[in-house]
């Protein structure tokens, strides 16, 4: 390591935790627990992760300078097992005010465990552990890895369902330091509306919420109203305010019991429908107000509600916005990187320094494999069952191959972060084959029929499929388009089927060069300036990480072509 450089370990250790390290304000590796445990949305301390990004960059625990803790109250691994408190009314509310300030000491004590964890795991002092709030770690992802940073003002926005209290804040980003403007606190949280009716609805909260904004294009708008007018009497959005407030004595986060007893009786899709469009009018609401009091019009977002691409959408669209960014997998499983992020500002700061402009480009943060280790995983595991042959041209095969209609699951080296594939942990198909949806679904990926798939773009093509006249870059799944008529036939399995709607990576050649070989390949085969990319798992199961990964899902599922590194797998 240069004598200069400062490391900075980001640790996120509650729910989606993982690790990642940043360098001289940069990021050079970063990977969700969950990964390598392969335990879906994995809690607690993340000791794979921390060992891995440290064994990705050859950084010795000696040579951090700083580890960021994110969030200043946490809970035990345990509290994570199942969801049971999620059924709570107005009489746990008041149970729970009354023990408030046991609650305070437990969670006090708690973060002295987590540093006691984190010191005796590393072997280094516990002056080198810094804690960051929950929302100043969403923040400061939006903010510092954003094109802004040292350029011009620009409003952060974070809205989630609740972390260290609050749930949404307003900040100005400017001159390289964040703001506040405000904050909200969790009892008016829209986050923890929206994930006790996941919960209602039979589904998993903090997981399936993307399955909701799925389902509700499908209601009928007079049903969508009658569950409406329910949740409209929980939170609103007052004229001209920067903050999120109750309507009601009922916080949100003991809203279920109100919600099971007043939704009894409404069809599933009216629910759907209705969380989504409140949603996305308190969001709407709240960025007007917050535009007319700053006078800034572009936006840096982050937090698990804007996980939300229809809302982004719809944020986007708005005559007072100009430009929009949204950090991508701007969940929990990325506030280790705003923690480090946060730290680093302020140890720049106090030398008198400001924080560098370097704004995210590729997030492939993860490990990769060379053909020599790829060549090892598939002769240890794969019988005859399977043929292997390598190709040099493998990106022009996989092509060809999708035009016959062959889906192809692609793993290609260094593994992308967070919670969407961006092309080198994905399975691909031929996106205007409509057909295939049903094989992927029943033989593959399991997922619930109404769910739509999405693709990847070629930027310099995009005109050909989407609405983006603002040209707004988007090379992260991260916000949803509406279509061209072109596109209702090109991408027909890869846009909502009912409201043609798209989440697109739009790729940029010099974000993955290998990938956007293969996209234009396909392009020149087809006309096509795009295929079908979803995730490469299996339905509940994290993302592949490593080769032995790709080679347990191609066993275990009806997938029949891996492309993995140079190599091609047939199953026989």
């Amino acid at each position: 390591m240069g004598s200069n450089s400062v490391i900075v370990l980001g640790i996120c250790d509650g729910h989606n935790s993982g690790a990642c390290l940043l360098k001289d304000g940069s990021i050079v590796a970063a990977i969700s627990e969950e990964r390598l445990s392969r335990i879906k949305n994995d809690t607690g301390y993340p000791y794979k992760s921390v060992r891995k990004v440290l064994e990705m960059t050859q950084i010795h625990p000696e040579d951090i300078e700083i580890v960021a803790l994110a969030g200043k109250y946490g809970h035990r691994k345990e509290f994570y097992a199942n969801f049971d408190w999620y059924r709570t009314g107005y009489k746990e509310q008041l149970a729970d005010f009354a023990n408030r300030s046991k609650n305070e000491q437990d969670a006090a004590s708690l973060l002295g465990e987590r540093k006691d964890r984190i010191a005796k795991d590393l072997a280094i002092p516990d002056k080198k552990i810094v804690v960051v709030e929950h929302h100043l770690c969403h923040a400061a992802t939006a903010y510092y890895a954003s094109n802004w940073v040292n350029n011009e003002k620009v409003v952060v926005l974070t809205c989630d369902g609740s972390g260290d209290g609050i749930c949404a804040t307003v900040n100005i980003g400017e001159g390289g330091k964040l703001t506040r403007l405000s904050q909200t606190p969790s009892k008016s949280s829209v986050g923890r509306i929206y994930s006790r009716v996941t919960y209602l609805m039979g589904m998993k909260p903090w997981e399936h919420e993307y399955k909701i904004m799925g389902l509700a294009p499908y209601a009928d708008e007079g049903g969508v109203q009658k569950s409406y007018g329910i949740l409209s009497t929980l939170v609103e959005v007052r004229d001209g305010n920067l903050e999120f407030n109750m309507k009601s004595n009922l916080e949100a986060g003991y809203c279920y019991q109100f919600l099971r007893e007043k939704l009894e009786n409404h069809r599933f899709d009216w629910m759907a429908g209705a969380v989504q469009k409140f949603t996305e009018d308190l969001l709407i609401m709240w960025v007007r107000n917050i535009i007319k009091h700053t006078g800034i019009r572009k936006l840096a977002c982050a937090g698990g509600v804007f996980m939300n691409v229809k809302a982004n959408m719809m944020i986007r669209e708005m005559d007072e916005v100009e430009d929009l960014f949204v950090f991508p997998s701007c969940g929990d499983e990325s506030i280790s990187i705003g923690a480090a992020y946060s730290a680093y500002s302020d140890y720049l700061a106090q030398h008198g320094e400001g924080f560098p402009k370097k704004p995210i480009g590729p997030i492939y943060y993860g490990p990769s494999y060379s053909n020599e280790e790829i060549e090892e995983y598939l002769k240890k595991n794969l019988g005859r069952q399977f043929t292997i042959e390598y190709r040099e041209d493998i990106n022009d095969h996989i092509a060809e191959l999708l035009t016959h209609g062959k889906i192809i699951a692609r793993f290609n080296d260094k593994m992308e972060f967070g919670a969407r594939a961006l092309g080198n942990r994905s399975i691909l198909a031929d996106p205007s084959n409509y057909d295939q949806v049903r094989e992927l679904n029943m033989a593959i990926k399991q997922r619930d029929f109404w769910m739509p798939f999405a693709p990847s773009i070629l930027i310099e093509n995009q005109e050909e499929l989407i609405e983006n006249p603002e040209k707004i870059r988007s090379p992260y799944m991260m916000q949803g388009f509406r279509t061209k008529d072109s596109a209702h036939k090109n991408l027909a399995s890869a846009i909502h089927p009912y409201d043609f709607t798209a989440r697109p990576q739009i790729l940029e050649k010099n974000y993955n060069l290998s990938y956007h070989q293969l996209i234009s390949s396909f392009f020149k085969l087809t006309g096509i300036p795009g295929v079908l990319n979803t995730s490469f798992n299996l339905h509940g199961e994290p993302i592949v990480c490593s080769p032995l990964d790709a080679i347990q899902t191609l066993k275990n599922s009806g997938l029949k072509h891996l492309a993995i590194g140079n190599y091609f797998v047939i199953k026989k």
